[in-house]
């Protein structure tokens, strides 16, 4: 899937099926003069019903489907036969995928697991035909129920990627290329900043044959809240992760500063983001000797206040206890 073909947010019109009419037909049959009521029932209207489906990661295949109807319900007839059922339609959607009423911005249902279907609009109930509704005062009713309307809604749906470990860090830190080394993901990787401009996701491989997931989202600037750089678009896609992964560069100005910046923006895009599980790794570590290792070390165990490891994604330098810590905090 190339970056442009990445789609996680899409707004659409559905409309389910109305319901058949109830049949009013009286049964009549050679010798048979007064056979009575034998309307049929109305079909179903079709419903619209949303299904996870965990071969997709992107909303791109609704890009372009803008109304979406199902099918109405076919009418009654005699000898007490009900109509068919609308068709109903169903829209895979990738597991993640919060629906919204866009009307009214409610969060309806998220879809989190494979195979699941939630029905987003309802099919109108078929009518009853005249045959319900005989009786010993009224032997021959001529009338029956009109079929329940449809129902018509506009939905925005939102994919929120399922990861374990999310990558949060400025443009330009080194998180497309860490994704790349310890992933088979191929992200963009360039010498500038905001190279990436759509969510990665990659499997990470560890001991044993056993994996985790890894995401890698835009960067994040400071005043991201105000709009500034790519604001926050992106950083519903780490709120389902439970373990974050600050990536600072060895060569900043001032790491901690930087983590404190990365830290309130997510705190004002969701004070419960700060829940989660956090590791700081220093990446570009392969330009420090050993001496200014160590005086960092010195530093960031006096500012940061929070674990820490140095790596280098083109060095290869800490891949390895990296993995071991994040599988640690993932498995504990």
């Amino acid at each position: 899937m190339t970056e442009g073909n990445f789609v996680d947010y899409v707004k659409i019109h559905l409309t389910s099926g109305n319901g058949g009419k109830g049949s009013t037909h009286l049964h009549r049959e050679k010798y048979i003069t007064k056979g009575g009521p034998d309307g049929g029932d109305g079909g179903r209207g079709g419903h619209i019903i949303f299904k996870g489906n965990d071969n997709l990661w992107t909303l791109f295949h609704l890009k372009f489907k803008r109304h979406l109807r199902a099918g109405h319900g076919e009418h009654g007839s005699s000898g007490r036969s009900t109509g068919g059922d609308g068709e109903d339609v169903y829209l895979d959607v990738p597991l993640g995928t919060v629906v919204r009423d866009t009307e009214t911005d409610e969060i309806l249902f998220e879809i989190t697991e494979n195979g699941e279907e939630r029905i987003v609009c309802q099919g109108g109930m078929g009518g009853r035909g005249n045959w319900h509704f005989k009786s010993s005062t009224n032997q021959t009713p001529r009338y029956a129920q009109p079929g329940m309307p449809l129902e018509e809604k506009y939905v925005t749906l939102e994919l929120k990627l399922l990861a374990d470990v999310g990558l949060v860090g400025f443009p330009n830190a080194g998180k497309s290329t860490l994704l790349s080394v310890i992933t088979s993901a191929k992200p963009k990787i360039a010498d500038y900043e905001f190279t990436t401009l759509k969510p990665n996701l990659g499997i990470v491989e560890y001991r044993d044959f056993q994996t985790f997931v890894m995401a890698d989202i835009p960067g994040i600037i400071e005043g991201a809240a105000e709009g500034k750089g790519l604001g926050y678009y992106f950083l519903r896609h780490i709120e389902r992760n439970s373990t974050l992964l600050f990536l600072i560069p060895a060569d900043a100005e001032d790491i901690t500063k930087q983590y404190e910046i990365l830290l309130d923006e997510l705190r004002r895009y969701n004070p419960e983001m700060l829940d989660k599980d956090r590791l700081v790794a220093i990446s570009k570590c392969d330009m420090l000797d050993a001496e200014l290792q160590a005086e960092l070390r010195m530093e960031l165990d006096e500012k940061l206040g929070i674990d820490y490891i140095f790596i280098s994604a083109v060095a290869q330098q800490g891949i390895t206890e990296l993995k071991d810590k994040l599988w640690k905090m993932l498995n504990v």
